[in-house]
């Protein structure tokens, strides 16, 4: 619901009492809107880039939007109007794969209540669905569709918890293969003739290779390295060609951004495909290889580029808002896109646009209609010095009601990772925050990725300490802002974020007013012993930057809150899922229970359906009211609502993803 700062008739007797110049002066009520209206936006995730999104006669778009409160996978018309769920889950949030290249079957994943054990699934032609990877406590993902579009491939660690291997399945009758039996690599991408996979190979946090497997061979065979160097240099595989006669790869070997080169399947000849001044993110195909499809990594924006390869020359879309385009599909004549524009002050929403004239057609509106768009803020990218005069650079909200006369409390944000980005775009948290009046300072320290490989690589084996430095002088930049109150600044963050939380309040006892931990590692000495078996494949690389849990204990412990909560003497809200496969609940159960010893103010509230992140919007709903009460009443004095702390109630057992009795038409 909207509440004015002034009601009408406050504002009509405070008019009647200005001069008409004061009046024409006096700023317009501001809303504030609740954390209902923020999440009652409609997010919507896009199938894969590498499948099939339109359906076979062209006359929808796949996507998965969370309108019904849980992601389902939904058939949205491109002519216009809303869209039909194919999907109905109540529990598991369910992620829109792919059509079928003929009919309209789809592929769907789905977890277990966020415990990332994810299984594909298939919705067949009566509505009903299909687990194509059953079994229990391992992972499946999708890799691709043949050319042909007969054959599709999973990637299963079900033979062995820390490899994902390769099978084929037949598209008509889903009868599978093993075409490649893993032995410690990461598969990426297959080309669409089936012959090759391409694997990445993880030796340390700066140093990868690519490799390829020839999957007309024997299913367990010894990958073949295509990037030979002695230099510690990364690359990654991106993806075919259509033709299957070229890998698309990135590498930052010759400076600091990773550029898009191309390696000869046949002739082992590589090129240079794409250099920027910034990080190329991804590069994809249209089916026939005519158009191109880019994205460079701007400052914390992405920069889409979508080539045409028969003339040479970018598509020109007309008729969209400001914002990043993203998640760019092509249908099956290569005649019409379908993608999403988003900004800070708009979630994504879906757009067509004709190939030929560039024309672009709003498919969607998901900013909830209650919010007035102009209400909300513009996130501006900034730098600060820190400690030893190195740059960071950050996003900073400032509140429409912020300034010099009326100063505003704030929070520094901290991003996950510890390799993340804090990126322009709409959310709905910060939003929330920053409507009802404090600034948000969203930091990128050393160690994000985003700005070179030398920044991002600042923070090996120094985590909690130059990285956390980074965050202190995020709070200095903040004081020195004079529409900031320089005594009212907490911090905030989720994952590693969470974890930098509970050390900025560990180890910099009085710098933060208070502090709001979302799922945050507190121990890395048992989260390094005990991450989850998949990211076997990547451990090597995660023990480069963290270190080695077997040689470097005394280090962890170190840095690690909870053998230092003692320390902590400013309010504490921790947040966590109970099915976290990363951060273990144990973590924050301990932290909670160390720091009120202490007899502080310490508030836990504990999502019994949720995992490392919020899939359900009423979820998200209750964690943003629980952050909004908490700052309130640390930073503004504000007493808390009644139960704004208080746990949710365990939902039934989750359930494999319902659909519905036949298919939508």
């Amino acid at each position: 619901m909207v509440r004015l700062a002034l009601t009408a008739s406050l504002a009509a007797v405070a008019l009647a009492a200005c001069s008409p110049t004061e009046e024409a002066a006096k700023p317009a009520p501001h809303p504030e809107y609740s954390a209902e209206a923020f999440f009652n936006t409609t997010a919507v995730s896009m199938s894969y880039p590498t499948a099939y999104a339109f359906s076979a006669d062209g006359k929808n778009v796949l996507l998965a939007t969370d309108k019904s409160g849980v992601f389902n996978a939904n058939a949205l018309p491109v002519a216009g109007g809303d869209p039909t769920a194919l999907t109905q889950s109540t529990t598991n949030a369910v992620f829109a794969i792919s059509y079928f290249p003929g009919d309209d079957r789809l592929l769907v994943s789905s977890d277990g209540g966020g415990d990332e054990l994810s299984h594909i699934y298939v919705r067949q032609a009566d509505g009903t669905l299909k687990d194509l990877t059953p079994g229990d406590k391992h992972i499946a993902q999708f890799v691709g569709w043949s050319g042909d579009g007969k054959t599709f491939w999973l990637a299963s660690n079900e033979r062995d918890p820390q490899m994902f291997d390769v099978y084929a399945y037949d598209a008509a009758t889903f009868a599978r293969k093993l075409v490649f039996q893993n032995s410690g690599f990461f598969p990426a991408a297959v080309s669409p003739d089936g012959k090759w996979v391409a694997l990445a190979k993880e030796t340390t946090a700066a140093d990868s290779d690519v490799y390829l497997a020839d999957l007309t061979k024997p299913a367990k065979q010894t990958p073949v390295l295509v990037t030979p160097n002695d230099k510690v240099i990364a690359y990654s595989p991106y993806e075919f060609t259509p033709d299957s006669k070229q890998l698309i790869y990135g590498t930052d070997e010759f400076g600091e951004y990773t550029q898009a080169w191309t390696h000869d399947l046949a002739s082992g000849e590589k090129k240079e495909l794409i250099k920027a001044d910034w990080d190329v993110m991804f590069v994809t195909y249209s089916a026939t290889g005519r158009y191109r499809v880019s994205g460079v990594n701007q400052d914390a924006s992405t920069v889409l580029t979508i080539l045409d390869q028969t003339s040479g020359k970018p598509i020109v879309i007309k008729g969209i808002p400001a914002g990043d385009v993203n998640g760019v599909r092509f249908n099956r004549d290569e005649t019409t896109i379908a993608f999403t524009v988003a900004s800070d002050t708009s979630p994504a929403d879906v757009f067509v646009a004709d190939l030929a004239t560039g024309e672009a057609k709003r498919l969607t509106t998901n900013l909830n209609p209650e919010i007035s768009e102009t209400a909300l803020v513009d996130g501006e990218v900034v730098r600060y010095k820190s400690f030893d005069g190195l740059e960071i650079p950050a996003i900073l909200f400032k509140p429409k009601t912020a300034s010099a006369d009326t100063p505003v409390p704030a929070i520094v944000d901290v991003h996950g990772g510890p390799g993340g980005q804090s990126r322009k775009g709409y959310t709905a948290q910060y939003q929330h925050l920053v409507n009802h009046g404090f600034a948000v300072l969203r930091v990128n320290n050393r160690g994000s990725s985003g700005y070179g490989k030398t920044f991002f690589h600042m923070d090996d084996k120094k985590h909690g300490e130059v990285d956390l430095d980074d965050v202190v002088y995020g709070k200095k930049y903040l004081e020195s802002l004079d529409w900031v109150q320089k005594d009212k600044i907490a911090i905030m963050g989720g994952s590693y974020g969470g974890y930098m939380v509970a050390a900025a309040l560990a180890f910099r006892p009085q710098e933060f007013t208070a502090g709001v931990d979302i799922f945050g590692v507190t121990n890395w000495v048992r989260t390094l012993k005990s991450i989850p078996p998949w990211w076997g494949a990547q451990k090597d690389s995660l023990y480069d930057e963290m270190g080695d849990p077997a040689t470097d204990e005394e280090r962890h412990q170190r840095i690690s809150p909870l053998f230092h909560t003692a320390n902590i003497v400013k309010p504490l809200l921790v947040i966590q899922g109970a099915n976290d496969p990363r951060v273990l609940q144990v973590e924050s159960d301990e932290l909670v229970a160390n720091v009120k010893k202490n007899n502080v103010p310490v508030e836990y509230i504990i999502f019994p359906d949720e995992g490392h992140g919020f899939l359900r919007k009423q979820n998200r709903i209750t964690a943003s009211n629980a952050y909004l009460a908490f700052l309130n009443q640390h930073l503004k004095g504000i007493a808390p609502p009644e139960g704004a702390y208080a746990s949710p109630t365990a939902p039934a057992a989750p359930a494999a993803p319902a659909a519905p009795a036949a298919p939508a038409q």
